[in-house]
């Protein structure tokens, strides 16, 4: 079986089939970007873009990923190795902690960015309500995305 990860088509191995998305992309091809946290959809530290629109990869099992596209956090960065302008606010804006659901959160945005050029703070409220984050940073996490959305990341 094959899947497009990052713009790259992957062999998946057909033992792992029935396996979720999340532990191919770790464990099979080595993109650990993405990260395991409740493992049942509930927190978006896994969440990955399937055709453009963010999933969490712990509940997507990799079949259902098949003829799809899927980017993950390591693919938002351009050939060149430049991050991702949302990657680059995430830094200016001093949105991390301790990093755990930065992953999930910057993908997500990219995806709210994509459809909402220039969002409220309730579209961005909205489009992260499901990512969980004990740092506190609910706030850089808005001045980061109006960063982008301004243009000055």
């Amino acid at each position: 079986m094959q899947i497009t990860v990052n713009e790259q088509p992957r062999d998946v191995a057909e033992e792992w089939r029935d396996d979720a998305l999340l532990w191919v992309l770790r464990e099979h091809l080595g993109l650990v970007g993405t990260r395991h946290g409740c493992g049942v959809g509930q927190c978006g530290a896994c969440t990955v873009l399937v055709d453009g629109a963010p999933q969490r990869a712990c509940l997507l099992p990799v079949r259902a990923a098949a003829g799809r596209h899927i980017t993950t956090v390591e693919g938002l960065a351009g050939a060149d190795g430049a991050l991702h302008p949302v990657q680059r606010a995430w830094l200016a804006e001093r949105v991390p902690q301790c990093g755990y659901c930065q992953a999930g959160q910057i993908v997500a945005a990219v995806a709210l960015l994509r459809e909402h050029p220039s969002p409220s703070d309730g579209q961005i409220d909205t489009a992260l309500a499901g990512h969980l984050c004990r740092g506190g940073t609910q706030q850089r996490v808005r001045a980061a995305i109006h960063r982008v959305a301004r243009g000055q990341a």
